[in-house]
C-alpha cells in the first residue's frame, strides 16, 4: 500500500508532466479535412494529443513516476542513467556466447550469465562502448544495483533479443568498474494488456530468464513501492484525471478557434 507521501509524491508528477506536455505540445501539422469536419478541431488535437503521449508515455509518466516511488525504498534512483563506457574484449566474447547459445538453445540462466561476464569482466583489452541508457536505475541500502529497461505493454516479438544484449551489456559494463558488485538487469513491462488474462510470457521465454528478467505490472510496481503499490497508483492516476477533467477539457476548446 502506498504510503500519503508516495501519494502525494505520484499525484505531483502526474500533474507536473502532463501540464509540462501541454505546454510544450503542438498538434501535428497533418491536414485531414474529413475527419476534421466529421469530429471537430478539439477532438482532433485531443486524439493527436493522445497518439504523442502514448508514443512517449515510458519516459513522460512511467520513468519519473518509477523514480518517485522508488526513492521511498531505495538508496538511489535516477532515470536515464549510463551503466558505463567501458567493458572488456572477453566480456564482449561471453555475452556474443551467450546469445549465440539462446539463439540456438533458448535456455536462459540470468545468475550464470552474470558470473560467466564477472569471470572476464576486467581481462584483456578494455574497449569503449555507448550502451542504452538505463531507464531507471536503483541502488538498494545493501548496494545491490536492479537496472530496468522499461518497454511498452506490447514489445515487438523480435526484438527481444536486443533487449538481452543491451542486459548482457549492462552487467559487463557495471562490472568492468566493479566486478564483486551485485546487480540485476532486468526488463518492466508497466501493464497487462492482455488482463484479466495472464500476460503472454512464452513470446520472450527463450531469451529472457523469466525469474530474474522481467517484472510485469503488479510485479514491477510493487517490487518498487511495496505491496498492493500496483492497486494505489491506478487509485493515483484516476483521482489525478478527475482532477484535471475540466483543465484538459479547457485545454482542448481553444483549438476549436
Amino acid at each position: 500500500m502506498l504510503t500519503p507521501q508516495q501519494i502525494t509524491n505520484v499525484e505531483n508528477t502526474l500533474r507536473h508532466s502532463l501540464r509540462t506536455k501541454f505546454q510544450h505540445y503542438n498538434p501535428e501539422p497533418a491536414v485531414m479535412p474529413f475527419h476534421t469536419r466529421l469530429l471537430g478541431k478539439d477532438r482532433m488535437a485531443l486524439f493527436s494529443f493522445i497518439h504523442s503521449l502514448n508514443t512517449n508515455f515510458g519516459t513522460s509518466i512511467f520513468e519519473p513516476v518509477a523514480k518517485s516511488l522508488a526513492e521511498s525504498r531505495f538508496k538511489v534512483a535516477k532515470l536515464q542513467a549510463v551503466a558505463g563506457d567501458k567493458i572488456s574484449e572477453k566480456a564482449q566474447r561471453v555475452i556474443q556466447d551467450i546469445m549465440d547459445n539462446l539463439t540456438v538453445n533458448g535456455n536462459p540462466n540470468k545468475e550464470a550469465e552474470i558470473e560467466a561476464i564477472r569471470a572476464v569482466c576486467q581481462e584483456g583489452k578494455m574497449n569503449t562502448v555507448k550502451p542504452t541508457k538505463v531507464d531507471v536505475w536503483l541502488e538498494s541500502h545493501s548496494d545491490e544495483l536492479f537496472l530496468f529497461d522499461i518497454k511498452t505493454a506490447k514489445p515487438n516479438k523480435g526484438g527481444f533479443k536486443e533487449f538481452k544484449r543491451t542486459l548482457l551489456e549492462w552487467v559487463g559494463c557495471v562490472l568492468a568498474e566493479n566486478p564483486n558488485r551485485k546487480i540485476h538487469t532486468l526488463i518492466a513491462i508497466p501493464y497487462n494488456p492482455y488482463e484479466p488474462k495472464p500476460y503472454s510470457r512464452w513470446t520472450m521465454a527463450g531469451m529472457l530468464d523469466l525469474d530474474n528478467e522481467l517484472k510485469v505490472a503488479q510485479e514491477f510496481w510493487d517490487f518498487l513501492a511495496g505491496e498492493n503499490a500496483y492497486q494505489g497508483l491506478l487509485d493515483c492516476f484516476e483521482r489525478v484525471g478527475i482532477e484535471l477533467h475540466n483543465e484538459i477539457d479547457e485545454y482542448f476548446k481553444r483549438f476549436n478557434n
